[in-house]
This record gives C-alpha cells, sequence and structure tokens, in this order.
C-alpha cells in the first residue's frame, strides 16, 4: 500500500454504568463501516481517506477506549491486562453501535484483536453494519509495522520475532474473513483502496459533515 504520493505507507475509566440496550439483530445501518485486519493494515489511514472522500466522521475505537479509561492501551494492558481492556473494548463498541442509531454517518477503525473477539464480531455482523477486512501479505504487513516503529520511536513487543508476528497473523486472519468484505491493499494507494470500498459498498458522499462523534 502506498501514500498518496506513491510512497510506502508505515503503519502507527470504565465506569460503572448499565450496558445500554443494542439495535436488534438483522437491523441494517446504512451510515457506517468498521475496518478490520491486522496491525500495519492501514485501517486509520485508509479510514481516514474514506471519511474524507465522502464527507463522513471517522473515528479509531482504540482513541476512544482511552478517552474512556484515561489511560493508553498500552497502559490499561501493563496495569490491569488484556481481560480488562477487552470489557472496555467492547463497551466502547457498544456505545458506538447505540450512537449510530442516531444518523452520523461514521467509519471506524477496530483494533487489530477486536474483531477476533467473538461477541464483539457477532454483535457487528447481528447488527447489518458492513465490515471491512483490509488484507495484505504478511511479509509488508511486518515491514510496514517495523518503518511506523522506527519513524515513531515505539517499541512493539509483537514485533521482536516474525515468527511470532506470522502465527498471530495467521491465527487471526480467519477470524478476519468473516467481514463482509476483503479489499486486498499491496502495492496500491490508500485512496484507491478507499475508493474501492465506496463502490464495493455503494457509499455515498454527504453535503455536509457534521461534528457529532467527530474522534479526530
Amino acid at each position: 500500500m502506498k501514500k498518496r504520493s506513491g510512497q510506502p505507507v508505515g503503519a502507527r475509566k470504565r465506569t460503572g454504568v448499565r450496558r445500554k440496550r443494542l439495535p436488534a439483530p438483522g437491523s441494517t445501518f446504512g451510515n457506517a463501516v468498521f475496518l478490520v485486519g491486522f496491525m500495519g493494515a492501514g485501517k486509520t489511514s485508509v479510514g481516514r481517506a474514506l471519511a474524507e472522500q465522502l464527507n463522513w466522521v471517522f473515528e479509531d475505537l482504540d482513541d476512544r477506549i482511552q478517552q474512556r479509561e484515561g489511560r493508553t492501551v498500552a497502559e490499561i494492558f501493563r496495569d490491569s491486562g488484556e481481560p480488562a481492556f477487552r470489557r472496555s473494548e467492547r463497551s466502547a463498541l457498544e456505545q458506538v453501535l447505540e450512537e449510530l442509531r442516531g444518523g452520523v454517518a461514521r467509519i471506524v477503525a477496530l483494533g487489530g484483536g477486536a474483531f477476533v473477539q467473538e461477541d464483539n464480531a457477532a454483535m457487528l455482523l447481528a447488527s447489518g453494519v458492513p465490515t471491512v477486512f483490509l488484507d495484505a501479505p504478511v511479509e509488508q504487513l511486518w515491514e510496514r509495522c517495523n518503518q511506523q516503529a522506527s519513524e515513531t520511536g515505539t517499541e512493539r513487543p509483537l514485533l521482536k520475532s516474525i515468527e511470532e508476528f506470522r502465527d498471530l497473523h495467521t491465527n487471526r486472519r480467519q477470524h478476519y474473513l468473516k467481514a463482509g468484505v476483503k479489499i486486498m491493499t499491496d502495492s496500491r494507494t490508500i485512496d484507491a483502496i478507499a475508493a474501492e470500498i465506496a463502490e464495493k459498498l455503494g457509499l455515498k458522499k454527504i453535503a455536509i459533515r457534521t461534528e457529532q462523534g467527530d474522534a479526530e
């Protein structure tokens, strides 16, 4: 996958509230798209480009989780463990789906492990919200993630071993394939990928962009 300039792309408080009522199974949203895929797939880059093309709102679910928790994802994992993070992730996803009932047109990028959780996948598939799997050869994903880590100075434990990276990718990919649409991102521009998603899903550009829920 390439930037719009044609250059390769690098990657990138839970409270005691009562769980909200979710959309009825089988209901369909024509105002939302959820992007899923492994780290380095370009979910954020493509999501922002697609939102710009359509004049929709873009949101990264991890950003919402961090705002709700008052901690970074890394801090949640470190201090509270993965189970706590997954609970926060599910709660944030439920909140997004509830908000979509209000009509805000939104592109949502999910974290690499979100769609792997059976409850999350079942909730999204039952809601009828379009899900798009951004796919690429694991070697390209590895290169993108390492490039991003080098550029940002971020240390990611999963980048210490290509073997572990590949094993995790293989395990998660079978879950990503449950998404409604699969898009290959290798050797393509971000704009071209976003345009293909819009075409395949029949997404329409809106004339006025609402700022409600904008996480940018």
